[in-house]
């Protein structure tokens, strides 16, 4: 066998071993996350639900879900440990701001009223009126006479029972 018709199929084994080697690690990731659960933790399920880790056994997760509400999940069920500050802000709604305790809205509105002058300046030059194709008063009558016309010839025919299709 010649090394052209081998090339395809290394090049197959090769791709199968990446993709299995990859889902492999991902699949490790997962369990050290889910063995990394403690009572106390936020956690999501694979369902997208929000709860807190009460107890956790060898393959089953109990969690609070809510006052007086218990569930009991398996292990492999968990899609996510989340951080106390995730958990706070997705389920609590509190987020915490580090980056400044200052308020971000004015106390007065003076800052959101203030004008620029090239701002007015630019809006008194678009006061200007804008054509939009309509037409003056004295164009209109001289127009609207022709087809007052052609109705009243139209009307004469249909009343004596002429008729445009033939």
């Amino acid at each position: 066998m010649s090394l052209v018709t081998l090339l395809p199929f290394i090049v197959l084994i090769g791709a199968m071993f990446l993709m299995t080697r990859s889902a492999k690690k991902k699949q490790q990731q997962a369990v050290e996350m889910r063995n990394q659960m403690q009572p106390g933790s936020g956690v999501r399920t694979i369902g997208g639900m929000y709860a807190t880790v009460k107890e956790v056994n060898e393959d089953t997760v109990l969690l609070d879900a809510g006052p007086g509400v218990e569930l009991l999940f398996a292990k492999n069920s968990i899609g996510a440990v989340l951080s106390d500050d995730e958990y706070n802000r997705i389920v609590h709604g509190i987020e915490h701001d580090l980056k400044s305790d200052a308020d971000i809205v004015p106390d007065d509105a003076s800052s959101l009223t203030e004008t620029d002058t090239s701002a007015t300046d630019a809006s008194a030059s678009d006061d200007k009126s804008v054509d939009l194709g309509k037409k003056d008063s004295a164009d209109e009558s001289a127009d609207d006479a022709a087809p007052a016309e052609a109705k009243t010839d139209e009307q004469a025919k249909k009343a004596d029972g002429g008729s445009e299709a033939k």
